[in-house]
């Protein structure tokens, strides 16, 4: 979200943006392209899209995919990001504040911060309040936007407090809080380790809190540069102070009084003498000649020279203060005492906005006035440089830092502050209520607002509360929809300690579980789910309390990394608990309790009863609730998946995606639910060898802003195995890129995906870049050697063997000979190996080659891959053209481009579509060939 600045004046002259440019060789997109990357750029969903184009949502799909390829981005946000700076005269450093007039002077001080920022990493514009900070840090923004080619953000802190500066930088950027992805290593992996600029602008009243964000990106980007504006140095080590002092007497004062008096007076002419008198009185300071220049029309430039030097009179006394101060002071009080009653007391209310507001704003906390006569007002304070437009946001404004704290003053000392903090808390909740409808651009009005919803909670009240319950549960929604799910997490749980019914308190407590899911803090979720039941037990609720603690025991059993930290007996004593307060004969209940004893009968992580699992889905279906179908058909598809019947595990989650799809992600309920179906079914899908179906689940997957990360890294394993070699490991580079931009703090790579990417360096004959890619899938893994991997020995195999087959390095068909794998996990990849390792065993001429392709026929019956792997090495062992034939046609059935052109190497009249075809793909041709006429041959069993 773009916001601007405060009207100080300030910096050099500016008729166009310094340093404005095009992306480099930006690529060729259709109008339509155009439309949906705008869109995007709005943070619209592709429904919204497809809503206000009148197009289909499947069309938007096609052209957001088309633009991923196009501009060579991995994701959406990507695509956001790209959206603010890829049309002509669009700075790459977003959110730059545009300048309503003109810049006066400054050329020095901008010529200096540029060097700065060449050799310091952090640069921190210091000076007093109106001298033009915030100005020049813009113009700086602009200038610098070509030196930094991954852009950047400039980000106004004014409206900002204690605890939300990440917040406000992540808005900026675009950047979504993730699963196990906090903020700020989330905006990290944003600005990388490639040359960009992040502007914070005005950090005073958050120095400490700045700075250690400042050191934290710092200290974990290389590339990333810091601009500063404060009237403190930020105090961290490396940075680069400069004082900006006002502007020069007798030169770019006197110009910015002329320009600023001619924007009202274009006739105006005044006695040089008299002009440098009045800048003299003003020390300088831009914003006290902005607020003398509005007056001049009015007064004339004698008179004002003569006003200035009564007010400044009564200062020139004071001690303890900066003489700029004073008379910076007393250029507001004279202003303030030059306006009428009205306009005195909405200034002093306007006080109470921390950020922006717009018109209905300041009438609601404004009794005894229409709209008609705010606007009035508004307009009158905003003539007399009092009050400031908000760009570019039309029909919103705000009051510059400096009048602000002065009108801050006035309502303190007014009698009237508590009945304005009231009805800023009663405009809050209603807006807040309104926004959370998320109907239409919700999401900037939310950016423009949000600071003030935050800080009227903060200033409730504390205990139970009508309006603060209201606030902090729509606040609670709309930080989930914009994705600061820890802080979602906190205002669901500040909105049970505002509500005055432990029923209400119950629901805020579910709702926040609900987002700790989503987080991915499943202990988390855990506590907030007893909690929930202990608020319903005390509401006499059973049902409730009964549905909390089932939630409870099956968020203990279902979801990984949390089933060790709470003990199996203590989760069967919770339910237990559980089943005395329910009502039996609830569906909805008995569902809960059905999923429970589903997931608790085993005693062992993640292995669900297969009879009880398919009772609790036929409970769930009873309620027709998604949610609850939804997750009670993961215990059934778990289970067959363990039973070895992955057809049918892949089937009954493709049925949970078809139930959740049509659901907004921005409910937590569901979107848990939708991320871990999208991702089971990319992983059954490859299971079964429907490459395809991985494929496309994974490109659809990639819109989801929760997991899109977690998408990207599940699309690369398909990809590989399909022959997609270039666009795989595109992405995992991004992937990686982005990991290592971040501090490498969070685990974001796949195991599998690390070792998919080191498959294809292997297959395009890298061997420096295969080792590479093996060794990192062996840290991630957390092993010397990825084949000693538990969870991981089955897919090392594969890859390991398919590259050995490749390069023709037969004494590797002896090497892995005899590797079992057992166990869920570890034998997942098992066809996929045992398929290769015959086909190795063929090539190398071992004499139980036929007994090996037996051996692995038992293993494929249920993978696709390996059927027509196997097909091919019978093919191979017995001379039968049939068989490869029947080879081709499997690997064409799903899409496996690079195996379908190996394959066709071995049948004569086509061994030259399968050159051409591996040229396409970049990958040379393999090490082996054709066993010669007079080799001996087996029988074929088909032959005997």
């Amino acid at each position: 979200m773009i916001k601007l600045s405060r009207a100080e004046a300030s910096g050099p002259e500016a008729e166009a943006p310094a340093g404005a440019m095009t992306a480099p060789h930006p690529p060729k997109v259709s109008k339509r392209e155009a439309q949906v990357l705008a869109a995007i750029g709005s943070r619209l969903s592709n429904a919204e899209i497809a809503a206000s184009l009148h197009i289909s949502v499947r069309t938007v799909e096609s052209h957001v995919s088309s633009l991923l390829r196009k501009h060579g981005v991995s994701d959406r946000l990507a695509l956001a990001a790209l959206a603010g700076r890829v049309g002509p005269g669009r700075s790459q450093v977003l959110g730059v504040p545009s300048a309503w007039t003109s810049f006066v002077g400054r050329g020095t001080e901008r010529d200096a911060a540029l060097a700065a920022l060449e050799c310091s990493r952090l640069v921190t514009l210091v000076g007093s309040g109106g001298v033009g900070k915030t100005r020049l840090a813009a113009v700086i923004a602009e200038a610098a936007a070509v030196s930094f080619p991954a852009g950047g953000a400039f980000v106004d802190l004014v409206p900002v407090r204690d605890g939300f500066v990440a917040q406000a930088v992540a808005a900026a950027l675009g950047v979504a809080e993730r699963p196990k992805v906090p903020l700020e290593e989330a905006i990290a992996e944003r600005l990388g380790q490639h040359r960009s600029l992040l502007v914070l602008d005005n950090c005073e009243h958050l120095l400490d809190a700045v700075a250690g964000f400042a050191e934290r990106i710092l200290a974990i980007t290389a590339g990333v540069r810091v601009l500063a504006t404060s009237r403190e140095r930020l105090g961290i080590p490396g940075e680069r102070v400069m004082p900006l002092a006002p502007l020069p007497l007798n030169s770019d004062a006197e110009t910015l009084y002329v320009d600023r008096t001619r924007a009202s007076d274009p006739s105006f002419s005044a006695d040089a003498t008299l002009v440098a008198g009045i800048c003299a009185k003003l020390d300088g300071v831009p914003l006290a000649i902005e607020l003398a220049a509005a007056r001049t029309p009015s007064l004339g430039t004698a008179g004002l020279l003569v006003a200035l030097e009564d007010r400044l009179r009564v200062l020139a006394g004071g001690r303890g203060t900066d003489a700029r101060h004073r008379s910076m002071r007393a250029v507001i009080d004279w202003s303030h005492d030059l306006l009428d009653d009205q306009e005195r007391a909405l200034l002093r209310r306007l006080a109470v906005f921390v950020g922006s507001f717009d018109l209905a704003a300041a009438v609601a906390v404004t009794p005894g006035h229409d709209p008609a006569s705010i606007a009035d007002l508004l307009g009158r304070l905003t003539d007399k440089h009092l009050v400031a437009h908000q760009q570019p946001a039309p029909g919103w404004w705000r009051l510059p830092t400096t009048i602000r704290a002065y009108a801050g003053d006035q309502l303190r000392t007014s009698g009237e502050q508590a009945d304005v903090q009231e009805r800023h808390l009663r405009w809050a909740a209603r807006t807040a209520a309104q926004l959370a409808a998320r109907s239409g651009r919700w999401r900037d009005i939310f950016d423009l607002v949000a600071d003030d919803l935050r800080a009227a909670l903060a200033a409730a009240p504390p205990g139970p509360g009508d309006l603060p319950h209201r606030l902090a549960r729509a606040l609670g929604r709309l930080t989930y929809a914009r994705r600061f799910l820890t802080e979602a997490v906190t205002r669901h749980r500040q909105a049970a300690q505002h509500a005055r019914l432990p029923t209400d308190a119950a629901e805020d407590l579910r709702a926040a579980a609900d987002c700790a899911l989503a987080l991915g803090d499943f202990k988390e979720a855990y506590g907030l789910l007893l909690g929930s039941a202990e608020q319903a037990r005390v509401a006499g609720d059973g049902n409730t309390q009964a549905i909390a603690l089932a939630s409870a025991v099956i968020t203990g059993h279902r979801h990984p990394g949390d089933r060790s930290q709470i003990p199996h007996q203590r989760l069967r004593e919770v339910l237990a608990e559980a089943s005395t307060t329910a009502d039996p004969h609830d569906m909805v209940v008995a569902a809960h309790l059905a999923a429970a004893r589903a997931w608790t009968a085993s005693g062992e992580k993640l292995s669900p009863d297969p009879a009880l699992s398919a009772a609790a889905a036929d409970a769930a279906r009873a309620t027709a609730d998604p949610i609850l179908i939804s997750a009670a058909l993961d215990a059934v598809g778990l289970a067959a998946a363990r039973a070895g019947r992955l057809r049918d595990a892949l089937s009954i989650v493709t049925e949970r995606l078809a139930l959740l799809a049509p659901h907004a992600v921005d409910d937590p309920r569901f979107a848990v639910e939708i991320s871990d179906a999208y991702g089971i079914v990319v992983m059954y899908a490859l299971l079964v060898g429907d490459l395809p179906t991985a494929a496309a689940t994974a490109r659809q997957h990639l819109a989801d802003d929760l997991a899109h990360h977690k998408a990207l890294t599940t699309l690369v394993a398909p990809l590989v195995l399909m022959g997609d070699l270039d666009e795989a490991l595109r992405l995992a580079g991004a992937a990686w890129e982005d990991w290592h931009g971040a501090g490498r703090r969070y685990t974001l790579l796949k195991t599998e995906t690390l070792m998919a990417t080191a498959l294809a360096y292997g297959l395009r004959g890298d061997s420096e870049q295969f080792r590479l890619w093996r060794t990192r899938a062996a840290q991630a893994a957390n092993v010397t050697d990825i084949t000693q991997s538990s969870n991981h020995a089955s897919f090392a195999a594969f890859v390991d063997a398919r590259v050995a087959l490749h390069t023709g390095r037969v004494g590797a068909a002896t090497a892995t000979t005899g590797q079992q794998f057992t166990g869920f996990v570890a034998n997942r990849y098992e066809p996929y190996a045992r398929a290769v390792k015959a086909e190795l065993a063929v090539v190398a001429g071992l004499p139980d080659a036929a007994e090996r392709l037996s051996v692995a026929a038992s293993a494929a019956e249920q993978n696709d891959w390996a059927a027509a792997g196997l097909a091919r090495a019978r093919g191979r062992l017995y001379h039968d053209q049939a068989a490869l034939t029947a080879s081709v046609k499997g690997w064409e059935l799903i899409g496996a481009r690079f195996e379908r052109a190996c394959t066709l190497l071995l049948i004569p009249d086509r061994a030259h579509e399968g050159r051409t075809e591996l040229a396409a793909i970049g990958v040379p041709q393999p090490a082996y060939g054709i066993p010669t006429p007079d080799a001996h041959i087996p029988a074929s069993p088909t032959q005997e």
